[in-house]
């Protein structure tokens, strides 16, 4: 079975990074920075790190894990907390950047509040009402 890591990665203003996708004929929506997990990668946590690096150039410290759950295609999805420390978005060499098909891709810093993130279609739907629990219990600036 196909497992994917996906970063939820909080800067050092407290801000959250995503990407925005923006495709032909589907309405824009923004997804958690992350990927599949490769045979080459040691443990989840390697390839997370691996996606961040190809995906915005950054350097991240894993946090915890704060999710998982089996998406509709049968991959297992888990979902980090981790703080960023630098990133660099014109510097990203993800395969998926190098696709003409593949629609935009923009790098986003998000307030780290409930109310900018319902204001979103961030997806999947599951982890964004996740967090927008985390985030008015009080709970997730501490667990990166």
């Amino acid at each position: 079975m196909k497992q994917r890591v996906r970063a939820i990665l909080i800067t050092q203003n407290n801000t959250l990074l995503l990407m925005q996708r923006i495709r032909p004929d589907i309405a824009p929506y923004w997804v958690i920075i992350g990927g599949g997990v490769e045979d080459s990668d040691a443990t989840r946590e390697d390839a997370l790190l691996r996606e961040v690096r190809e995906e915005i150039a950054g350097e991240a410290e894993i946090g915890r894990l704060f999710h998982q759950f089996e998406n509709p295609k049968g991959e297992t999805e888990y979902f980090y907390l981790a703080r960023i420390t630098q990133w660099n978005f014109d510097n990203k060499t993800g395969p998926e950047f190098q696709r003409d098909d593949r629609g935009e891709y923009l790098l986003d810093e998000i307030p780290l509040t409930a109310e900018a993130l319902a204001g979103l279609n961030l997806l999947p739907e599951e982890i964004s009402h996740l967090l927008r629990e985390a985030l008015e219990r009080g709970d997730l600036h501490t667990t990166v």
